[in-house]
């Protein structure tokens, strides 16, 4: 009866857990409201702005700003057009660049972005700030943390309910190492990767309609791909697709994305 009650409420759990991406039309799994993730996410923010050093009135930090700023914007009228006016309603969008040679930049659950001095060189550009930029806006709009939250309970809740279904410790042994290797790579890391390509196709859209050449996103991963040295683990083991797919992705996807701007009256690119 245990078993059975524990396997029905991971059920009931995935039934209720999910939210329509609005970019794609599709369910996800979600078992996270906004009034639940976002204070947390924004606190979170704040104290890692307290432990680092923020740059703040040099170029690129208005930068950094004026770019997110316009991005923000554009997911906005995107979102706004196609039925979703108020979707952004509790988001805080916060842009800060933070002096760290780390090669990132991420965003997390709300808006809350922070880029790292690291990857302005291989940004080059304004432009190439907004490649960045709309992926990571993308990841925050696609409720993609939520998402990889929701995924591990999934998968911590079946670890669980094995061990407690598999009474031979043995064969719960087993399962135990079968499932941990089987469940991250044939599943939690192509969902991590499904999530960079979902990012990178949303961004690509949202940094056209801004006013950013998306053409531009394909040549900032060749430049991306150069300073890894060609040093990256197998996709399959990898929570990103390789450089190549992704460079190849945005090269196919850029008209795609022009002519999505068109429809909001972007017709030429910086």
């Amino acid at each position: 009866m245990k078993k059975k009650l524990y396997l029905i409420i991971l059920v009931f759990f995935g039934i209720l857990g999910c939210k329509t991406n609005p970019f794609t039309g599709k369910s996800t799994l979600n078992f996270y409201q906004n009034n639940s993730i976002f204070p947390t996410a924004f606190a979170q923010y704040d104290e890692f702005l307290k432990g680092n050093k923020v740059v703040t009135g040099t170029s690129e930090a208005n930068t950094i700003t004026t770019v997110g700023q316009r991005i923000a914007k554009a997911a906005e009228r995107w979102l706004s057009a196609n039925g979703y006016p108020g979707y952004l309603k509790d988001y805080q969008w916060e842009y800060n660049l933070v002096q760290d040679e780390t090669v990132n930049a991420w965003c997390m659950p709300g808006g809350k972005i922070v880029f790292y001095t690291g990857i302005l060189p291989i940004c080059q550009d304004e432009t190439g700030i907004a490649v960045v930029m709309g992926h990571e806006v993308a990841h925050a709009l696609a409720d993609h943390g939520a998402q990889r939250m929701s995924a591990g309970m999934i998968q911590q809740g079946i670890a669980v309910a094995g061990n407690i279904a598999i009474d031979d410790p043995q064969k719960r042994n087993i399962f135990n190492q079968a499932y941990g290797i089987g469940s991250t790579v044939g599943v939690m890391l192509p969902f991590s990767r499904s999530h960079e390509t979902e990012a990178d196709r949303i961004g690509l859209q949202i940094m056209a309609i801004a006013g950013y050449n998306p053409d531009e996103a394909a040549e900032l991963w060749k430049r991306m791909k150069a300073n890894s040295g060609g040093q990256a683990p197998p996709e399959f083991l990898s929570t990103h697709p390789s450089n190549d797919t992704r460079i190849n992705n945005l090269t196919n996807w850029a008209p795609l994305a022009k002519e999505e701007a068109k429809k909001f009256g972007v017709t030429s690119f910086q």
